[in-house]
């Protein structure tokens, strides 16, 4: 029983402090070598004659890596200026949900008037234009993130992967998005 703790011990601590080693003492060497470590593959230590700066070695070397791809080099694609976009609106939408509803919560201590009533009165108010543009502005980013939505859970099902059909769904999101946006200002 002593035998095998002592022989457990001394692989797990070869295993830590000589991983390669490791492979040897699987092969076939016996416990009481590997406790001594008398199976220890080891190298001759070599050294170079170079006295020059660590930290400009480093320098040197990160100046002569290749430099990976970055967006600032591709051609925009609609692919990922739509899935951008996705994220984007479904931020500004739980954000400006969060906004308001804090705001109608706190609205009697801090005596604003969000409530329905105030709201109509403040968007009857408004020129027809503004409210257009207001409406539009708040139509779109609900409008986009739904269609988009159900763009992205067509892919989830494993259809319109191919690179046209991501270009056609992408503009017909697009143009449905601001249709629908408009259209909804309108009534």
């Amino acid at each position: 029983m002593f035998s095998q703790k002592v022989a457990q011990q001394s692989l797990r601590r070869l295993a830590v402090q000589q991983p390669l080693a490791m492979r040897s003492s699987i092969l076939g060497a016996s416990p009481v070598a590997v406790a001594l470590g008398k199976n220890i593959q080891t190298r001759q230590v070599t050294s170079s004659p170079n006295t020059e700066d660590p930290n400009q070695i480093l320098v040197k070397q990160r100046l002569a890596r290749p430099i990976a791809p970055h967006l600032s080099i591709y051609r925009p694609q609609i692919g990922w200026i739509g899935s951008s976009l996705h994220r984007i609106s479904g931020v500004a939408l739980s954000g400006a949900l969060y906004v308001w509803a804090t705001a109608y919560l706190a609205s009697p201590v801090l005596g604003l008037h969000v409530e329905s009533a105030s709201m109509v009165a403040a968007m009857a108010a408004l020129p027809v234009a503004a409210k257009i543009l207001l409406k539009t502005t708040l139509a779109l980013p609900f409008t986009y993130h739904s269609f988009n939505g159900l763009r992205h859970l067509m892919w989830d099902l494993g259809r319109g992967l191919s690179n046209p059909v991501i270009i056609k769904t992408g503009w017909t999101v697009i143009g449905l998005s601001v249709a629908s946006a408009v259209g909804l200002a309108l009534l």
